[in-house]
């Protein structure tokens, strides 16, 4: 995998040609667990997915609360992993 990007937090998004991996710095003060966090998937329409989605035993995805750049949705599957939902992509073609 190549380096995509880094920030000043110590963050760095990979990519390999088809999949980016965020590998975010864990804070330790922060209520996030330690490991996988979420994953997410880049789609054509969300809102198509989120009426296909209301036919499934799962919960809707909801507008990311915060302006995140690389995510506008999120939603959980049925396991309870945590996933994110993107129209414009993760900045690679």
């Amino acid at each position: 995998m190549e380096l995509l990007a880094a920030d000043e937090s110590g963050n760095h998004f990979l990519h390999d040609g088809y999949l980016t991996l965020a590998l975010l710095k864990l804070d330790m003060g922060g209520e996030a667990p330690a490991g996988i966090n979420h994953f997410g998937f880049h789609v054509d329409d969300i809102g198509r997915l989120c009426s296909e989605l209301a036919n499934e035993p799962v919960e809707p995805p909801e507008r990311r609360a915060s302006p995140r750049p690389y995510a506008e949705f999120r939603a959980i599957d049925p396991e309870g992993n945590w996933f994110d939902l993107s129209e414009h992509g993760y900045g690679v073609d």
